[in-house]
């Protein structure tokens, strides 16, 4: 997984449509001021082979079963522990929101061989589709 803890990082990311989201978030929650990893959070993109596990290790925080009562995706009383999650054309982008100040962590999921497939599935069950406001900025 790439741990993107600095805008000057997103070089790293080899899907051009991922890294040109991630850079534009980036720029969209600076807003102008100077990146603070404490106040603006850190955004990560899943890589080919992470496990769900070392996500949910990473970030502190369920992603595939409930928090309070352990209740797993695919069963039925399963809710989704993100803020957002939406669709993109190369990817998913989940969001979870961890202060009150709204420093966060968004994670990028790439529709590519290799990514988990119970994330890959629970991404396209509760996923909405990303709108004209918070889609990839056409240039």
């Amino acid at each position: 997984m790439l741990i993107l803890n600095d805008p000057t990082l997103v070089n790293r990311i080899p899907d051009p449509d991922i890294r040109s989201l991630v850079q534009q978030r980036f720029s969209e929650i600076c807003a102008g001021e100077p990146y603070d990893n404490d106040l603006h959070g850190y955004m990560i993109v899943v890589e080919p082979g992470d496990s769900v596990e070392v996500l949910e290790q990473e970030i502190g925080w369920p992603i595939l079963r409930n928090f309070f009562d352990d209740t797993h995706y695919g069963e039925p009383d399963f809710s989704p522990p993100f803020e957002v999650l939406e669709e993109h054309a190369s990817c998913y982008e989940m969001v979870f929101i961890l202060s009150d100040g709204g420093s966060g962590i968004a994670i990028f999921i790439p529709k590519h061989p290799g990514i988990a497939a119970d994330l890959l599935a629970m991404c396209a069950e509760y996923a909405v589709p990303a709108t004209a406001a918070t889609a990839l900025a056409q240039s």
